[in-house]
């Protein structure tokens, strides 16, 4: 059985002309928690964006393969069709649309196939509990006028909900304090199998204290310049990204 789910082949990507990733190469199995860490600027949000074809950057060398099929210049909702699914440092709020009604609407699109309503609900109250989200939640218009804890809780919940083969976490753990870390972290091992796979990109190390990952990426100046086990990120925690500057 194919264990690889994603690769990046020498990839370049430009946004608004400027140069931002230069030459990434990562592979991802299924059953594995990789995370990119780096100083700001250093080209981790785009790398999540290159993924999933955001107009936004122009890839320029090199390709993204995703259960070895070509998905480099496919459109960004064909590919979350296939099952990569992000989460947005900044969550959106849509004013007028429910929880519910999102999440059942992302799912249909997802699945292609009609939720049926009753079970669904079931399922999104059993999680929002594993979560310590209030399930009144659900009928609230979605963000608007949640807390930042709420916002990214609420990021966990889709990617529970939508289950898809590789969750791309962008940012999830900013701004968060400690016990809302715990929840998010929780929720990525309720998430975690052998048939998927987690990205995390982050500038710090919070979240790894309460989640085991097998790899840990250093992108600094758009190329990965180190990877490594969990000890990489302890490193970092104590020295910071000066040493991989040089």
């Amino acid at each position: 059985m194919e264990k690889k789910l994603l690769e990046i082949k020498d990839l370049y990507v430009n946004a608004e002309e400027k140069e931002i990733l230069k030459g990434i190469n990562l592979k991802i199995n299924k059953g594995e928690i990789h995370v990119i860490m780096g100083p700001n600027g250093s080209g981790k949000t785009t790398t999540a964006n290159a993924i999933l074809n955001n107009p936004t950057y122009k890839k320029i060398k090199g390709n993204i393969e995703f259960e070895s099929e070509d998905i480099t210049n496919l459109k960004t909702d064909e590919i979350a069709r296939k099952g990569v699914f992000m989460s947005f440092q900044l969550p959106e709020e849509i004013p007028g649309v429910s929880v519910t009604n999102f999440l059942k609407f992302a799912k249909n699109k997802v699945t292609g196939k009609p939720v049926k309503i009753f079970e669904f609900k079931d399922e999104v109250k059993k999680y929002m509990e594993e979560l310590n989200m209030n399930s009144k939640n659900m009928e609230r218009s979605l963000n608007v006028g949640f807390s930042g804890g709420e916002k990214k809780k609420n990021e966990i919940l889709q990617m529970l909900v939508l289950n898809p083969k590789l969750a791309i976490l962008d940012e999830t753990d900013s701004g968060l304090d400690v016990d809302a870390i715990k929840v998010v972290s929780k929720g990525i091992e309720m998430f975690k199998n052998d048939d998927n796979a987690v990205l995390i990109i982050t500038h710090n190390t919070k979240i790894l204290h309460s989640l085991k990952v097998d790899f840990v990426h250093v992108l600094v100046d758009g190329k990965i310049v180190k990877t490594g086990g969990q000890d990489l990120a302890k490193e970092i925690e104590e020295n910071g990204y000066t040493q991989f500057k040089r």
